[in-house]
């Protein structure tokens, strides 16, 4: 069939909050929209001579011969929309968003193309919960015609359309018969159901690349950061099928927070050339549009697969990251126990330090005054009491494991698959030297968030102290490949140092070593082990040096080899090898025995 050209007037619509509504009660939301089609659209659309091109899901594409006929058509279900609405739960209402353009329009067959539609359609990705949006050409043919009030809205810029187009908006007294407050209509018509605090949607990643082809590695980096952000305890993520709707619209962030009830919106985009691949992210508060973070990520492999996990991997752990940072930092008159647990992370983020600790566990206790059953605070109030004994900044371990313990089994009696419960009865097991019972407790929790690198180095470093020395070295590179920016990175720097020194690779040792050191100067073990490879390597004066230091930072562990000795923590394979490199390295520094 010959494609034909017409002017027409084209209706856009969509439901707001679809995810929203479909993820607490999907049977019920389709069978009100299916009553709703059958019983409101399907006869306004008949009425008013309009054709149903096509359905998308939630959304419809009509052509009208008449734009008088297409604006009242809109009007018309918005305002009966706005009547159901009365006696229907705030959480359960259905509220479309509607744009009209009049323009000049392809046919071919039944399907309908061009600038024409395509306006259409951004016109309504602009529009309001409830509201009906139409372009300059539709308001100057029906402003004579048709008793509506418009609100002129300015000249917007959309996706995809080279000029800009100049936007009215019905006003709400046109739309609705019921009583409403007297406000601007630029104010948003916000759902009752306020956006969960650390909730987000990740837009379709652009393909910025010459070749279309590579549409599809765009999507998947997509597909597997909304998978892998879904994994994060407390967190709330939008479907990628509602998710994807929103490709190659241009919306403002704030009208798709409120439409998707979440309150950050991630972008990207992604550029490959030949082996080559850079990705653009950036993370937009949805409340205020303002940008929170942004990264830039260069890699080059042959091995895309491989590449999509990468990348998907370090962005959902600085995501983890900035959206605590984000929350911890909102504003908050009367915090409750959830405001608390955020503001207990985001001290923890901070690093490895006794005021740092302090300040998280502070936090998570007042969060658990206010709800004794808080999973979450239990959870990260033990992560955080076992995480001080082992970086040595507790001044009564037994006591902080003692509580860690305890905590764990509430959390995992409450909730089994609790990925943190896990985390901290393994670092409970560990700080026991209980490592064989600890392995199997990391592996839950990396099964259960493979991104998760506090879990992936926890694991290696179990392995080491089990004896498998090696096995940490390629654990720890993965947690810092994944998280190369992490407040807790000197650990990891620490652990590959430790497994050198043991292989008598001092060389590799003082790098890493050295590097532990700038990343936290406040961390007393890599100070001691950096000053036995120092030693070893015949460089006593900077090894007396660390050495002090340590001792300053560590009290009296760090005064003689008996205090320094670390018989029952390792197994009888690592205490040998420490005797002959660590213990060597000391006593060259001029730690007496006892």
């Amino acid at each position: 069939m010959t494609a034909t050209r017409r002017l027409a007037a084209i209706l856009a619509a969509d439901v707001a909050g679809y995810s929203r509504l479909m993820g607490a009660d999907e049977e019920g939301t389709l069978a009100a929209l299916k009553a709703i089609r059958g019983e409101l659209g399907d006869p306004k659309v008949k009425e008013h001579r309009g054709r149903i091109v096509k359905t998308t899901g939630d959304g419809l594409l009509i052509e009208f011969a008449s734009v008088v006929d297409a604006v009242r058509c809109a009007v018309e279900v918005q305002q009966a929309m706005a009547e159901r609405n009365v006696q229907v739960p705030a959480a359960r209402r259905i509220e479309f968003r509607m744009g009209i353009n009049l323009g000049d329009i392809i046919r071919d067959g039944r399907d309908i193309y061009g600038d024409g539609v395509n306006i259409a359609a951004r016109l309504e990705a602009l529009a309001d919960p409830g509201a009906v949006f139409v372009s300059y050409s539709v308001y100057e043919q029906v402003r004579d015609r048709l008793s509506l009030a418009f609100e002129d809205l300015g000249e917007q810029q959309v996706k995809n359309i080279a000029r800009p187009v100049r936007v009215y908006a019905v006003r709400p007294d046109g739309i609705t018969s019921v009583p409403t407050a007297s406000v601007a209509f630029t104010t948003p018509n916000l759902s009752p159901v306020a956006a969960p605090r650390l909730s987000i949607v990740v837009l379709p990643f652009g393909n910025l690349s010459n070749d279309p082809d590579q549409e599809y590695f765009a999507d998947g980096i997509t597909e597997d950061l909304t998978t892998d952000l879904s994994r994060i305890v407390g967190m709330v993520v939008i479907s990628r099928t509602t998710a994807f709707t929103y490709r190659n619209k241009a919306m403002d962030t704030r009208q798709i927070g409120r439409a998707l009830s979440v309150r950050y919106v991630l972008e990207g985009s992604v550029r490959r050339s030949g082996e080559k691949v850079r990705v653009n992210t950036q993370l937009i508060d949805a409340e205020t549009d303002a940008h929170i973070w942004a990264e830039r990520f260069d890699l080059h492999a042959d091995d895309l697969l491989w590449l999509q996990d990468e990348v998907t991997g370090r962005i959902a752990n600085a995501l983890n990251q900035e959206l605590v940072r984000a929350e911890a930092a909102r504003p908050t008159a009367n915090p409750d126990a959830l405001d608390y647990v955020l503001r207990g992370r985001s001290a923890y983020n901070r690093g490895a330090t006794r005021e740092n600790f302090a300040e998280a566990i502070r936090l998570y206790e007042r969060a658990l005054a206010l709800d004794p059953d808080c999973v979450p605070g239990k959870a990260l109030l033990a992560l955080t009491l076992s995480a001080r004994v082992l970086d040595q900044l507790a001044d009564a371990p037994l006591i902080d494991l003692d509580c860690a313990d305890r905590l764990t089994s509430e959390v995992l009696a409450a909730s089994p698959s609790d990925p943190v419960g896990h985390v901290a009865k393994a670092q409970v097991l560990r700080a026991r030297n209980r490592y064989d019972e600890a392995i199997p407790e990391y592996e839950t929790a990396v099964a259960l968030n493979r991104n998760w690198v506090v879990a992936i180095a926890g694991l290696g470093l179990c392995k080491f102290l089990a004896g498998a020395i090696e096995e940490a070295i390629p654990a720890q590179e993965q947690a810092i490949r994944l998280s190369p920016r992490d407040p807790h990175i000197a650990n990891w720097y620490w652990r590959i140092g430790m497994v050198h020194l043991l292989k008598s690779r001092i060389g590799e040792a003082i790098v890493w070593l050295q590097k532990a050191q700038r990343a936290n100067p406040l961390l007393a073990g890599p100070r001691a082990w950096l000053a036995a490879a120092q030693a070893l390597a015949g460089d006593i004066e900077h090894a007396a040096a660390e050495l002090a230091e340590a001792r300053r930072l560590g009290d009296d562990r760090y005064s003689t080899i008996a205090a320094f000795n670390l018989a029952g923590s390792f197994r009888a394979k690592v205490q040998a090898l420490a005797e002959t490199t660590f213990f060597e390295g000391l006593r060259k520094a001029g730690v007496p025995e006892k």
